[in-house]
């Protein structure tokens, strides 16, 4: 494995990139700003190589987009309702930031700032300080989020946190995929598989009601692969809600530190597969639905557009701080938070 490095200024401070390359010439560009996957330049199956991450012209773009392009967003990934929870008989408000709710740790959350960087000879970790008060979260917390690469095209990324106080955490990546290539436009025709037989119906906001549902009958069944934009257009509540797909899937047999496969994404012309594997409970499927508001495309070939990829967010459920009957993300001091993502990238 070659890593190199190189540092770019920007209005918000130096940002440090670090390109990890096989044995095989593929590729994958890390940033400090949110801990971000910036690039993922795999072959398909002519050999041929392509970047098939959807990403920004300018490196400093990643501070404060929207769609929190290939980042760790924290303190809590996805939402909390009315940015509101209780733990151990006190109530904390956090910012509101996504219609009446709290969104990705805030508007000065983790995805936004400037990790602490270093690497070795086998991956590169980023660590991120977020003092007690952050964003309104209890605690005194530190995150690291390592990244490494194999010649067989597996991605991995082992997140951790520890905290001086109870307080809750949420951690993920925020990649969005586009097997076909980054520039090649809609991703609806791509295929994906889940390991999940049930969901989480949400209110208008996206707020999970806290019934867990099984998917059969409904368009959200992926447990035959199926296309992305087979049933997107159906008429069904969690689709109007989001424009497409924004929802979160409950992993079958799941338990907790076992790393099991969780989806599967095909790009049938390239021949490009993407497994996902993971020890998190759940899986945020977001079919990129509002891209067309991100800042300009790598090489500013032309502006991204709605469904120009797909983010597959391993991760705790939305709003778990409310919902007793979903698995805890409550830290303590003493625990230690410890997930990990591993992507895996042929073509066949």
């Amino acid at each position: 494995m070659k890593i190199t490095r190189e540092t770019i200024d920007s209005p918000h401070g130096a940002i440090t990139l670090y390109t990890l390359t096989n044995a095989r010439g593929a590729s994958v560009k890390l940033s400090s700003v949110g801990a971000g996957v910036v690039s993922v330049v795999v072959p398909d199956r002519q050999g041929r190589l392509d970047d098939v991450v959807i990403g920004y012209a300018d490196p400093a773009d990643y501070f404060y987009d929207g769609p929190c392009a290939g980042k760790v967003p924290g303190r809590y990934a996805n939402r909390i309702a009315r940015g509101r929870f209780t733990l151990e008989g006190t109530t904390y408000q956090l910012a509101i930031n996504n219609g009446p709710n709290a969104l990705h740790g805030g508007p000065e959350g983790f995805s936004h700032k400037l990790w602490h960087s270093q690497h070795d000879t086998s991956g590169v970790t980023f660590t991120l300080h977020s003092p007690d008060g952050d964003e309104h979260y209890p605690g005194n917390l530190v995150a690291t989020a390592r990244y490494s690469f194999n010649d067989e095209g597996e991605l991995s990324l082992e997140l951790k946190a520890t905290t001086d106080k109870t307080t809750v955490v949420n951690l993920t990546n925020h990649t969005y995929w586009n097997l076909a290539g980054e520039n090649s436009g809609s991703v609806l025709d791509q295929e994906l598989w889940l390991a999940c037989s049930s969901y989480l119906p949400t209110d208008p906001t996206l707020i999970p009601t806290g019934e867990i549902a099984p998917v059969a009958g409904t368009p959200m069944d992926f447990t035959s692969r199926k296309a992305l934009g087979k049933n997107i257009d159906n008429d069904f509540p969690a689709l109007h809600y989001g424009k497409g797909y924004d929802n979160c899937w409950v992993v079958d047999d799941w338990h907790p530190g076992q790393l099991k496969k969780v989806a599967l994404l095909v790009d049938r012309k390239s021949g490009r597969q993407l497994e996902v594997l993971t020890t998190q409970p759940a899986v945020q499927v977001y079919t990129g639905n509002y891209l067309a508001d991100s800042p300009a495309g790598k090489g500013a070939r032309r502006p991204y557009s709605d469904y120009d990829g797909v983010a597959i967010e391993c991760q705790g459920m939305p709003d778990a701080p409310n919902h007793p009957n979903f698995p805890s993300q409550v830290l303590k001091p003493g625990e230690e938070y410890e997930q990990v993502i591993v992507f895996k990238l042929s073509a066949h």
